[in-house]
């Protein structure tokens, strides 16, 4: 039996670029729905937020003259582009899948509700919640924590590049070392970029525990499932 009935699985939209500068790497995306499938035949409760940075920044997009709010709606159409595409390759691998949008943009997804997501994951279905929050000026770490906190999902798991929270960035600084295990106050305290600060606060303020790992390894997100020690592991 994992340890966790129902998570939030958060994925990097620049991770989907895989070996590619640009757009969705059908590689890359092929790994993440096997990995996804994994932990669904284990039993647990899958939503998902993936950003949408492989496609459209909103705020690297208004130094280069756009509008904020018309840059982070492209951002959140970006976003999915991306959960169409994973819910397509969940699907190639026998999972089934709902995709719910923030925004209406109905027949390509159903309007997001809470109860709408938690149906479709006891129902055995993967809930693919896309478009952020629907808001300008929220970034998809905080429509991550949003909807973890709204579908009473056990842990937040954050799919990045890097495994796990470093007291700097292990790629500038060679002497960054990893924590197994944060709290949210010293994450807080020590400034250090797990998430955005208003993603941080709401899982704190909410007890909704994160565990940042590796997720471009494959089979990393079955170890954590497995309650195998990769990652860091953030809490109250």
């Amino acid at each position: 039996m994992a340890k966790y009935k129902r998570i939030l699985l958060k994925l990097s939209g620049e991770s989907l670029m895989g070996e590619k500068q640009y757009g969705i790497d059908e590689k890359r995306l092929g790994e993440y729905a096997k990995q996804i499938k994994e932990i669904h035949d284990l039993g647990v409760q899958i939503g998902i937020v993936i950003g949408g940075g492989n496609i459209f920044r909103g705020l690297s997009g208004t130094s280069k003259g756009f509008d904020r709010v018309k840059g982070d709606q492209m951002g959140m159409l970006a976003t999915v582009i991306n959960s169409l595409g994973l819910s397509s390759a969940l699907e190639v691998e026998g999972v089934k899948t709902k995709v719910l949008t923030a925004v209406r943009m109905e027949p390509i997804g159903e309007f997001y509700s809470k109860w709408k997501a938690i149906e479709a994951m006891e129902s055995g279905a993967v809930a693919i919640l896309s478009a952020g929050t629907g808001n300008p000026f929220f970034t998809t770490d905080t429509g991550s924590s949003l909807r973890g906190i709204e579908i009473e999902a056990d842990v937040m798991l954050k799919g990045t590049r890097v495994d796990g929270i470093y007291t700097a960035d292990p790629e500038k600084d060679p002497t960054a070392t990893k924590f197994d295990d944060i709290t949210y106050d010293e994450v807080l305290s020590r400034g250090l970029k797990v998430m955005d600060l208003t993603a941080t606060c709401m899982c704190k303020e909410n007890n909704l525990p994160i565990i940042v790992f590796d997720m471009d390894t494959v089979g990393n997100l079955k170890k954590v499932i497995n309650e195998e020690n990769i990652g860091t592991f953030v809490h109250n």
